[in-house]
């Protein structure tokens, strides 16, 4: 009789377990559909925002500034154009299309303004991927990247070309 109370009990306790173990997964597996915090409005505008809010809020921002060329030279922009990496040309996640901004690099101090007619960065910890001419006149064509502030000095249409 012992025997069969401790199977009996044996078999209780694994059967707790076993749903302990399932209602675990279940929850691991729901938080793994959750929304992603990193594609946030906020997180968009990059590490820095002084401003807050949706895109036409933002004054100034902070952050890494990266250049792309050769690859895209010549390929369609997201809004159209045809991209030349010897324009003073931009791309930015979330700013309108046609927008101004001065790109300063916070190490020397040189100052550019460009124009957003693409969509990127796609590094998360960048701000802006500028083309081959801006990274050069801010001094960061050899390394690649730099630290700069953004300042919208004009806002844009958000306007495609047609």
């Amino acid at each position: 009789m012992n025997v069969r109370l401790s199977l009996l009990q044996h078999t209780r306790v694994l059967i707790v377990h076993c749903g302990i173990a399932v209602v675990f997964i279940v929850m691991l597996l729901d938080s793994g559909c959750a929304s992603s915090p990193r594609f946030t409005r906020d997180r968009s505008a990059g590490p820095t925002s002084h401003a807050g809010g949706d895109a036409k809020s933002l004054k100034t921002m902070e952050g890494i500034a990266s250049y792309y060329a050769d690859d895209f030279n010549g390929k369609k922009t997201a809004n159209g154009e045809t991209y030349d990496m010897y324009k003073m040309t931009a791309a930015h996640r979330s700013l309108p299309f046609n927008t101004k901004v001065r790109v300063t690099n916070i190490d020397n101090k040189r100052s550019i303004i460009v124009r957003i007619n693409d969509r990127g960065p796609f590094k998360l910890e960048r701000i802006i991927d500028l083309s081959v001419a801006a990274a050069t006149q801010l001094g960061m064509k050899d390394t690649g990247t730099a630290n700069v502030k953004l300042e919208v000095i004009e806002w844009g249409d958000d306007e495609y070309v047609k």
